[in-house]
């Protein structure tokens, strides 16, 4: 990976001239760092962490490995709007235009004349009950069958793809003289077939009953690009005149880690080269549902994915629940992260987008209590427990740990948080006491004009998505928050903050998105970068965090900015100047605060917080003017040597795209005397180092 490893050489960026105008303002601050008295605090363990939902296409088509679209026909996207005379947001639009979230055959096109259709006389099971038609023309000749475009491409080159599908013949038509057919990787721009298999039939089909086939693709040859499709064919001089029933078509590259039904690897990597400490699932508003019968169910999207429904999403679009709760759980696994689990709480959204919108009523409130029981028992039960059995069933029969459980999501926005909580709480600590809980909603006040009551020891969920100046003017926030807000022993989760658009007079315009970003920019950076110093200089209230969105397609999405954009195409990925911040600071966290005292200058435009571990001094500074400014550390020891990671740019809005991703990443470097406007001074068992810190800029100084 770029960015930490060291890419200077890729950048014309120079510290030497970071900033012409270095003496605009008298503006300067001097800093005196202790390490051998003072207080100091363990740094938060697990503040820098990972939220998911699928939105932008993040899941399905994204960071879950499944080349295939539509692979078992479950629903289609929509498009909400407001209607004139009618009150609230409807949908308005619809890929099947009959029937919205109906099956549609997108992403599925004919080859050799082929006549594809959808039907429902003939369900692969219980769950999946759309299936494809191919009816084969009399007249055909060739190739003949479909092919699939995958989600906006595929990605080919030289690794095994494992495919499969599951086939049935119309009895009524079948002449039982099909000996075989054949799966390819094809481009979708020219006469180019990267690799062919062909499956051979041992004996006649069923017809009663699908038969699954499975076979490996490995291409020997590169695609030049992502257009590619995955196809299905028979010989027409052995399929003319008949019809064939398809379902559940699959087609998986290499996983993160090999995991079967798995995660993109290259994606996947991205956040594991992060160094995060948790990952909070499945969300976010995509848990609730846009209606209580279409939550995000963990019972439905456990086990085989031939017993998988998916459901109507809460972002547009249908999901697959290919990724599910055992996926999630298998996920933290992987990259050796704590599972931060958002239970189910009572109460979702609505397609009108009027809140608060439904919430289950009192006296039916215990079943989804017992859901959310029995949920964690999945993860943490043994397999002498009833779902502690079946998760080994699955194929984990160790136990998941289980730190972290939040109730609900943004609860803010329901009118009987105040009651469903203590009800949810009072269960879940009777059966999981060593678990800490997390509440949705507190100081803001609901609906309702009623706060949640959270006892010491309870931890809180923060949103926030706003200017750069909000979180400049926060940047004391986390100090006395307890005390100010009245929960004592209470802690703060900030579970979703970004920098979303320009500053402006009223902050985020959330009507006509006005200087809303596109992607993640300079200056969100250093917004995000501050709100984050504040975290980490409060130990003992923030104790967790995490960027949203994580992810975004480049081809559907619903929301920006977002943590890393991508394609079918993996050289396409783009890591945000966000991401890099993220990166920059989880790398470089430390294990213990340390005392940083300005005796010269304050905050603004200049931040900055000290931490340290293993003999070294990690120094955090973040510049949001557009000059140098002049910094001095006098700290109590003797300083060897200097090095630095900076991320920077000369315009506040520059940001990183396709084509040039690298544009603002993480630069290394070292202070020597006499170079980059240095002086390091040691003597004795005191040094002080100078140095003029870059224009807009997000720097990490290790003094060792």
């Amino acid at each position: 990976m770029k960015g930490l490893l060291g890419i200077g050489a890729l950048l014309s960026f120079s510290l030497t001239t970071a900033a012409a105008a270095t003496n605009r303002t008298s503006y300067a601050v001097d800093l005196k760092i202790t390490t051998k008295s003072g207080s100091r605090n363990k740094t938060a363990p697990y503040l820098h962490g990972l939220f998911f939902e699928d939105i932008n296409h993040s899941g399905d088509g994204g960071l879950y490995a499944e080349l295939i679209r539509n692979r078992a026909f479950q629903g289609s996207d929509v498009t909400f709007g407001s209607v004139p005379n009618l009150r609230g947001a409807r949908i308005i639009e619809s890929e099947n235009p009959v029937c919205a979230w109906a099956p549609t055959l997108t992403a599925w096109k004919s080859i050799g004349g082929a006549v594809l259709s959808l039907d429902v006389l003939n369900p692969l099971s219980d769950a999946l009950t759309t299936v494809m038609r191919v009816d084969i023309p009399q007249n055909a000749t060739g190739e003949v069958g479909f092919y699939n475009e995958g989600w906006w491409g595929m990605d080919v080159r030289p690794q095994a793809y494992n495919a499969s599908f599951y086939i049935k013949p119309n009895g009524a038509l079948y002449a039982k003289n099909v000996t075989g057919i054949k799966v390819s990787l094809r481009s979708d721009l020219t006469d180019d077939v990267w690799v062919e298999n062909a499956i051979t039939f041992e004996g006649d089909l069923s017809t009663h009953n699908y038969t699954k086939f499975e076979t490996v693709l490995k291409p020997e040859v590169w695609a030049p690009n992502s257009n590619n499709t995955f196809a299905i064919t028979f010989d027409a001089a052995e399929a003319a005149g008949q019809a064939f029933y398809f379902d559940l078509i699959s087609l998986f590259p290499p996983t993160y880690k090999d995991r079967p039904n798995g995660l993109r690897k290259d994606l996947a990597e991205h956040l594991h080269n992060l160094a995060p400490k948790f990952l909070r699932f499945p969300g976010g508003n995509n848990l609730e549902g846009l209606s209580i019968a279409t939550r995000w169910q963990w019972k439905k999207n456990i086990g085989p994915i031939i017993d998988r429904p998916g459901r109507p999403a809460d972002w547009r679009y249908y999901n697959t629940d290919g990724m599910g709760y055992l996926e999630f759980l298998e996920w933290c696994e992987d990259l050796e992260i704590e599972p931060l689990l958002t239970v189910y709480a009572g109460y979702s959204l609505d397609e009108a987008d009027v809140h608060p919108a439904n919430t289950v009523p009192e006296d039916e409130l215990d079943f989804y209590i017992q859901e959310a029981v029995d949920q964690i028992e999945y993860a943490t039960g043994s397999v002498d427990t009833n779902w502690g059995a079946l998760r080994a069933k699955h194929g984990h029969p160790e136990p998941f740990v289980i730190k972290f459980v939040e109730i609900g999501n943004e609860d803010w926005f329901s009118d009987s948080y105040y009651w469903r909580y203590p009800r949810f709480l009072e269960a879940l600590q009777q059966a999981y006491p060593n678990i800490t809980y997390i509440a949705s909603q507190a100081t803001e006040a609901s609906p309702s004009g009623v706060n949640t009551s959270i006892a010491p020891g309870g931890m809180w969920d923060l949103h926030h998505y706003e200017t750069p100046q909000f979180f400049k003017d926060r940047f004391n926030f986390f100090d006395n928050w307890q005390t100010v807000a009245g929960y004592p022993g209470v802690q703060i989760f900030v579970g979703e903050y970004s920098v979303l658009s320009r500053d402006r007079a009223g902050g985020v315009d959330w009507a006509h998105g006005e200087g809303r970003f596109v992607y993640p920019t300079m200056v969100a950076a250093i917004g995000e970068a501050i709100f984050a110093l504040a975290m980490e200089r409060n130990p003992d209230v923030a104790t967790l965090s995490s960027y949203a969105p994580l992810f975004q397609n480049f081809n559907s999405y619903q929301w920006t900015p977002d943590f890393i954009g991508f394609s079918a195409d993996p050289n396409q990925t783009v890591l945000s100047t966000s991401y890099y911040q993220q990166q920059m600071f989880s790398h470089f966290k430390g294990e213990e605060t340390l005392p940083i005292i300005n005796t010269k200058g304050d905050f603004n435009p200049l931040w900055w917080h000290a931490s340290t571990e293993n003999n070294r001094v990690f120094v955090k500074l973040v510049n949001a003017a557009e000059y140098e400014v002049p910094v001095s550390f006098d700290v109590d020891f003797k300083v060897k040597s200097v090095n630095g990671t900076i991320l920077r740019h000369d315009d506040e809005y520059g940001f990183n795209f396709i084509g040039n991703a690298t544009a603002i990443s993480p630069v290394k470097f070292t202070l020597d005397n006499g170079r980059n406007s240095t002086t390091i001074k040691a003597g004795g068992n005191r040094s002080t180092v100078q140095w003029n810190v870059p224009s807009l800029s997000v720097t990490v100084l290790e003094l060792n």
